[in-house]
């Protein structure tokens, strides 16, 4: 019985790393994308830094990533950015892409 108690434990240590790197990527990618939209609306370095946190806490409103979508797009319009959700979306799979890399790299 030990060698499946030891593939449990194998199985359920592996589901929480990859729970954790998930959570990381997508922290990273909530970060980056919100340096994007900071570039856009052309914030300053420290408020760049804020507003890119402002962006990984929005994620944490509700599953998935509308909660992260809204803020964006109605930060970008309350600033005068002309951008469309579609440009939105497109930067959120970019950076999602960008967020692997780095954390793999990090590895």
């Amino acid at each position: 019985m030990t060698a499946f108690d030891d593939r449990d434990r194998g199985f359920e240590n592996k589901f929480a790393r990859d729970e954790e790197m998930a959570f990381r990527v997508t922290a990273r990618r909530n970060k980056l994308v919100g340096q994007w939209a900071a570039g856009l609306m052309k914030l300053t370095p420290e408020e760049t830094d804020a507003y890119a946190k402002s962006v990984v806490q929005a994620d944490f409103e509700e599953a998935g990533d509308e909660d992260v979508v809204r803020k964006l797009l109605g930060d970008l319009t309350a600033a005068g950015a002309e951008v469309e959700e579609a440009q939105v979306r497109q930067a959120l799979v970019q950076q999602m892409i960008e967020a692997r890399r780095q954390l793999l790299k990090a590895e």
